[in-house]
């Protein structure tokens, strides 16, 4: 129930700031609280229209984590090539979230009539019955090495970042001086407890890997 009430107050508060108030910049306090509280009410009127699709697959974990696998690729991308790679700007950010989210809407579009469809199934062989039986990870990494791709090759297409604006911010603009407050904040004892818990996160990995 936590989870839940978290993900529709985090997706109310992104359509009522994000969106609405775009649209309606003099719009009261009351009136976005009105409109946060409506975004909820829809949200949950579509999660429960959307339980026969969900019954239809392996159960609620299984599909939660087959969303996620999806969604999740892209904005992994942003984020850790950003990080690495000082020369990849916005635009490039942009361009592969786009892409990775139509890569990902694609595949629950393929999906969906499979799983709400008792009979339904597509021609064996052709590429909608391809992408339906792809192992939904194997799918993951194709989203992600196509958002790289398309990051990097949109980034070096266009102009190079402010370096001014990201200083310390990536590994290729961070200054000696950065990395010796870096190095300052942790102590011994703090490397070897996230050692200890990489190890044991390794383990939980290794023992139910199946």
């Amino acid at each position: 129930m936590s989870s839940l009430a978290g993900c529709f107050n985090a997706s109310s508060t992104l359509f009522t700031i994000d969106f609405y108030s775009k649209f309606k910049p003099k719009a009261s306090q009351h009136q976005l609280v009105w409109m946060g509280r409506v975004a909820t009410a829809v949200m949950v009127i579509i999660g429960l229209l959307w339980i026969p699709v969900i019954r239809g697959g392996k159960g609620l974990y299984d599909y939660l984590q087959t969303i996620q696998g999806y969604l999740a690729p892209p904005i992994f991308v942003v984020f850790f090539l950003g990080v690495f790679m000082k020369r990849l700007n916005g635009k490039g950010c942009l361009a592969a979230l786009i892409v990775g989210f139509i890569m990902g809407l694609a595949r629950l579009a393929v999906d969906t009539p499979v799983k709400l469809l008792k009979d339904f199934s597509y021609t064996q062989g052709s590429l909608l019955w391809i992408i339906n039986n792809t192992f939904f990870q194997y799918y993951s990494i194709l989203i992600l090495i196509v958002c790289a791709a398309v990051m990097i090759v949109v980034s070096y297409a266009t102009e190079k970042p402010n370096y001014e604006k990201i200083k310390g911010l990536t590994y290729g603009t961070e200054s000696d001086e950065d990395r010796q407050k870096s190095r300052s904040s942790w102590s011994a004892v703090d490397v070897i407890f996230s050692c200890v818990v990489l190890a044991i996160i390794i383990a939980a990995y290794l023992y139910f890997r199946g």
